[in-house]
């Protein structure tokens, strides 16, 4: 694999910490790295390192000659003065960009509902950071390095920039290097995992959930003394295995030794047992939403929702930004009257929010987090186990030495713990939780998650973070056109919604029209059909020949590891499955590029 960028015995030292000692690694064409680890581990500076933005203090950066490398780091660095189109394109004249397929379609994946001739300045936080990936996506980069690209993106958007990366260069070209607490887009996306801890960078095969097998099987071989983290990840695992099979597809290692660890692990959740809990906490009545409307001015933004919230319910909440969804947790809240209809709480409800403004804080900023503790009750009660406030607090990743520091002196990620801690201490039996992953690292998430598992109550959750939707609820609504929509296919339905809507907003031609007009590819429409349908038949084929390959490296797994001749026979089968798949899948993408 050709080398594109690395580094070599790097030091890289802050006044109170050692980030990185003696550290080498390096990046070739082709790979596809997503960089976990908890927050304030290095990774960010490792990114910093890797594209010049800061020198090692020891050590030396090796790029390839005449590398370029694009860089978005969390930093907002849009000149405010610029237009949105300026931002984007530069100076390149309006025939050059509009005659560029890849500028194009980065402009309509991220930025189509913005104004061209809009003000940087005059943008939302969230709207200033999808130019400026816009803009270093319209750019031709060899190593593209992304900090946090998901944020204030929704799910659609998010399942455009995994699309997108995926296509962006052939087969074994270019780099890729991305840190991202969305799990699903590490699976999506990466073919390779650095965590990076205690200043040093271990690798793994595979994505989120590859990265998760592997990491429960070394830790289990190392006899690890980390209990509290294996028996979190022995749980994770647990779920990732027994869920949609496509989060398992892509590891290549022998995983039978991990699969051990899990025979005996119970669900992750009892749901009989919880929600027999919830009813006992709430009664049949939690919250009743009767033919009820929104309208700002001229906007209405919810139209004739009905929704009977049973209790233990565990939902998810999707759709496009501005769609209605905070908007839809305060009317359960009762924090909106509705415009129209009817919002009834029952008599037993105490509802507790887990906001995106932090404003359970905001009266303790100066508090230390100490004294906000001996303020809770004395216990909680959790996993058959009555646990402490500070107890809870260490289980949320916080150490001692953070009990005495000010609430307003925490990072993001901490206050988010902290945060989530006073909500569970206040004893609700039903949780609204708006966007929670926002400044959480994997760990954090993982705690959070398993916290949730075993809370009795009814739980609402707006979050893009379709790993985490799938992970704590069982169902899933969507809010499309004003209108609240059960979706039981989860966010792959709700995806196929959208681009349904999109489409049915254009003009249809008759069909005389489409077999005698000539498509934007220059195809015929009958042309047009045909290669659809062999670009429908090629994608079945893939996930046929990639079920097969799994079926083989299982077969693999389990063969006597002594039976050589057999052993390679089984080898040279998944060879030829491989190969065929890699033919397949450029046929694919030859049929694609001819009907877009």
């Amino acid at each position: 694999m050709a080398h594109l960028l690395g580094i070599q015995n790097v030091t890289v030292e802050y006044p109170t910490k050692v980030v990185f000692d003696d550290l080498t690694v390096g990046i070739g064409e082709g790979d596809r790295i997503g960089v976990v680890g908890t927050n304030g581990g290095g990774k960010t500076t490792l990114l910093r390192i890797l594209t010049g933005e800061r020198a090692p203090d020891a050590g030396q950066v090796i790029p390839r000659s005449g590398l370029q490398i694009g860089y978005l780091s969390q930093d907002d660095r849009l000149d405010p003065q610029m237009t949105v189109g300026q931002a984007i394109v530069g100076t390149m004249p309006e025939h050059e960009w509009a005659g560029n397929k890849k500028i194009r379609e980065v402009i309509s994946g991220l930025v189509a509902d913005l104004p061209w001739d809009a003000t940087v300045g005059t943008l939302s936080g969230g709207q200033r950071r999808r130019v400026a990936l816009a803009a270093l996506l319209a750019g031709d980069w060899d190593l593209i390095a992304l900090d946090e690209p998901t944020n204030h993106l929704d799910v659609e958007g998010i399942a455009w920039l995994a699309q997108h990366l995926k296509n962006r260069w052939p087969k074994n070209q270019g780099g890729l290097l991305v840190i991202t607490h969305d799990r699903w887009f590490l699976d999506e996306v990466c073919t390779q995992t650095w965590e990076v801890h205690d200043g040093i960078i271990e690798p793994f095969e595979g994505g989120y959930a590859a990265y998760i097998l592997q990491r429960v099987e070394r830790d289990r071989m190392a006899a690890a003394s980390e209990a509290k983290r294996q028996n979190l990840m022995r749980k994770e695992l647990a779920w990732l295995r027994r869920g949609a099979p496509a989060r398992t597809s892509k590891p290549r290692f022998r995983i039978e030794a991990a699969n051990q660890l899990i025979e005996d692990v119970p669900p992750i959740r009892d749901s009989i047992q919880l929600q027999r809990l919830a009813v006992a906490r709430l009664g049949k009545d939690v919250v009743d939403l009767g033919d009820v409307s929104v309208r700002f001015d001229d906007n209405e933004v919810l139209s004739h929702v009905t929704w009977r919230i049973a209790p233990g319910e565990r939902t998810g909440i999707l759709g496009a930004n501005g769609a209605g969804k905070s908007t839809l947790l305060s009317l359960i809240s009762g924090n909106l009257t509705p415009t129209s209809g009817r919002v009834k709480h029952g008599k037993t409800v105490r509802i507790g929010i887990l906001d995106q403004q932090f404003s359970q804080l905001k009266d303790i900023g100066s508090d230390p987090v100490r004294e906000v503790l001996a303020q809770t009750k004395t216990t909680f009660h959790i996993d058959g186990k009555d646990l402490t406030p500070a107890q809870l607090l260490e289980r949320l990743g916080f150490s001692k030495a953070h009990l005495s520091t000010r609430v307003d002196e925490l990072s993001g990620g901490q206050k988010r713990r902290l945060q989530l801690l006073l909500l569970l201490l206040s004893e609700p039996n039903v949780i609204l939780l708006d966007e929670p992953t926002n400044d959480v690292d994997h760990q954090m998430l993982t705690a959070m998650e398993d916290l949730l598992d075993s809370w009795p109550g009814t739980l609402i959750v707006v979050s893009h973070d379709r790993y985490l939707l799938e992970r704590v609820t069982d169902q899933q609504y969507a809010i499309l056109d004003g209108h609240l929509r059960h979706v039981p296919g989860g966010v792959d339905e709700y995806l196929r919604l959208r681009q349904q809507q999109a489409t049915s907003h254009t003009e249809v031609p008759s069909p005389a029209e489409v077999n005698a007009r000539p498509s934007g590819s220059g195809l015929s429409g009958a042309e047009l059909h045909a290669a659809q349908k062999e670009l429908a038949a090629a994608e079945r084929k893939i996930e046929k020949l990639d079920k097969q390959a799994e079926a083989l490296q299982q077969k693999m797994a389990s063969h006597d590891q002594s039976d050589f001749e057999g052993l390679a026979k089984l080898t040279a089968q998944l060879q030829a499955l491989t190969e065929e798949k890699d033919a397949t899948e450029e046929h694919w993408l030859e049929l694609s590029e001819q009907v877009s």
